[in-house]
């Protein structure tokens, strides 16, 4: 008889803690299907990840996963860490090929790695590229990799969000989001305008990505002008995080943050809480209209170019899932009942928004994330797993899963220590759960 590896027992011991767990919970959900098979795509003695939901992962084959690798977990970087990126063949042996190096990363969303998106006509002329952020005497930037040619270029911002399009990025001050929430901004610099609350010259950057030529086109003075329910923002220190363009490139989610100020000094810091509004704006920063303006925005994803399905609490309204009509006060609750709890969701492509892709953070007992599927039409939610997180993954450094689907609808990948080997990527099928259905 062959002898039983510890991945093997590890993987028996998960899945007999998620029988337990659906035995426990009793949703409006399928729970009678059998969970779908994991594959694990990366092995220690390294670290991977991908990082947030809301980036091309996989590459336009479908065949190439992008990842982050690091050699420690369970601290903040210093500014001397490296991350390595680069992609895993799935069609060739799960092969690890590196792109590149970055020292301007955190454990949430990583350093921005993604596929600059192209149309095929457009991939097969100039080649498949990666882009991501790092940091260099200046200051960060962006580097794009040809991983046909292995040509590199260098821009002199580092990106947030990409157009659909690819031609160009929106840019926001990382160092001093590093500074208003730890782990989500890049250590190494201070921003330019460390002192000041509301900067008339930071803020949200356009930048082509070709030439590299940017404007600023919505500042943090400008946002700290508007008043937030009568109340004034200017003393207050403000910041911009998660930007996301719509699908057609037009207009733009930023969410608008800030925090109270120790004193009205010039020693002030910032303090306690952050609170939140977010705002959708033209590509160009014109047309500034507050979509969310009561305080609880959290996880976000543009349904279509004039709609948005997000985690909030609208005013008189319970915490829930809502889809958002832009530039309107048309607000719809989604998932009642059955997504009933925070995650990071994004619709399933191909699938005509009928399903929704999203994931809960660790159960309280069990410590289990949870990745699923729910079924709009039917309001159906479909377990894809559950996935152990050690209590060690916590605070800046935890891991959620953050699920991440294939151009092609067919396939999930999620972050996940649950097999003990450390954060690695793992990927399940789903394309006959949505045939199914």
């Amino acid at each position: 008889m062959q002898p039983v590896s510890r991945r093997s027992i590890l993987q028996h011991s998960a899945q007999f803690a998620a029988g337990l767990f659906l035995a426990r919970n009793s949703i409006a959900c399928v729970r009678s299907q059998a969970l779908p098979d994991v594959s694990t795509i990366t092995t220690g003695p390294k670290f991977h990840w991908f990082g947030y939901y809301d980036k091309q992962q996989f590459d336009s084959t479908n065949t190439k996963v992008l990842s982050n690798q690091v050699s420690f977990e369970h601290r903040t970087p210093v500014p001397t860490d490296k991350v390595s990126v680069g992609y895993i063949d799935i069609a060739n042996q799960n092969r690890w090929t590196e792109v590149g190096q970055s020292t301007a990363w955190g454990w949430q969303q990583g350093c921005m790695l993604q596929w600059r998106p192209a149309s095929v006509a457009e991939v097969t002329a100039r080649g498949q590229e990666v882009v991501w952020n790092d940091r260099t005497d200046d200051g960060y930037v962006c580097r794009i990799k040809n991983i046909n040619t292995a040509a590199e270029r260098i821009l002199p911002r580092p990106i947030y969000t990409l157009s659909g399009d690819g031609t160009f990025a929106l840019s926001a001050d990382f160092a001093r989001i590093q500074r208003m929430r730890p782990g989500y901004g890049y250590v190494g610099r201070q921003s330019d305008c460390h002192q000041n609350k509301a900067p008339e010259d930071a803020g949200i950057w356009k930048m082509d990505m070709e030439t590299g030529e940017s404007k600023l086109i919505f500042s943090l003075a400008d946002a700290a002008a508007i008043d937030h329910q009568g109340q004034s923002l200017k003393g207050k220190w403000n910041y911009f995080n998660h930007l996301l363009m719509s699908p057609d490139s037009t207009r733009f989610i930023v969410l608008h943050r800030w925090r109270n100020s120790t004193t009205d000094g010039p020693n002030s810091e910032p303090t306690g809480r952050f609170y939140t509004r977010m705002f959708t704006v033209n590509a160009d920063g014109s047309d500034r209209y507050i979509l969310d303006p009561d305080g609880h925005t959290s996880h976000f994803i543009w349904r279509d170019s004039n709609q948005v399905c997000a985690w909030t609490k609208p005013k008189g309204k319970p915490s829930a899932f809502y889809v958002f009509t832009d530039q309107s006060r048309q607000v719809t609750p989604v998932g009642e009942g059955v997504m009933t709890l925070n995650g990071h969701n994004t619709y399933v492509p191909e699938t005509n928004w009928e399903w929704i892709l999203n994931d809960t953070y660790p159960d309280r007992k069990t410590r289990a994330q949870s990745p699923y599927l729910y079924h709009v039409p039917s309001n159906r939610r479909v377990e894809l797993g559950h996935f152990h997180l050690p209590k060690k993954y916590s605070g800046e450094w935890r891991c959620d899963t953050h699920p991440r689907c294939s151009n092609d609808g067919q396939t999930v990948c999620i972050d996940s220590p649950h097999l003990g080997d450390g954060r690695q990527l793992h990927l399940i099928k789903i394309g006959d759960i949505i045939d199914a259905l």
